[in-house]
């Protein structure tokens, strides 16, 4: 680790801490003796989404936030708990250790979440993932649900 004061590339760790997402450290440069802080987080391999087509595409967390939030306009869902409920599907997926997951059992995943949490922002977000054509079909669904 480089001292951010000399450059020099030996240190020693004086202290150490984790927390949920990364690792704290205390250090000591080696040369100058002036003790700096660092962070370390642990970095999540990506994965892809295989949409209904079959192709692949990167996985995008802005995408499922912000289709959950449409969901969710003018409910009484905070932004932190749409943030929570990404971070938990994020960590399940990670947690199952897939490179790859279809398109609709993401949206199961979120759907299910959003379900515990609202349960008319759930029904708008099922419309647009199961693309309900009419009401009937809407009616069976609720039924489901």
């Amino acid at each position: 680790m480089k001292c951010i004061y000399c450059g020099n590339e030996e240190s020693k760790v004086l202290d150490s801490r984790s927390s949920d997402d990364s690792i704290r450290r205390r250090r000591e440069c080696l040369k100058c003796g002036r003790r700096f802080t660092t962070y370390e987080a642990v970095e999540a391999l990506p994965f892809l989404i295989v949409k209904r087509d079959g192709s692949r595409q990167s996985y995008d967390p802005n995408k499922l936030k912000t289709g959950l939030m449409k969901a969710c306009e003018k409910r009484p869902v905070s932004e932190q708990q749409i943030s929570d409920i990404v971070s938990n599907i994020e960590k399940t997926i990670h947690g199952k250790h897939l490179q790859e997951i279809k398109s609709g059992e993401l949206g199961d995943m979120a759907l299910d979440a959003l379900h515990q949490l609202d349960e008319i922002a759930a029904v708008r977000y099922a419309i647009v993932l199961k693309n309900i054509p009419d009401i009937n079909t809407l009616k069976f669904l609720l039924d489901n649900l």
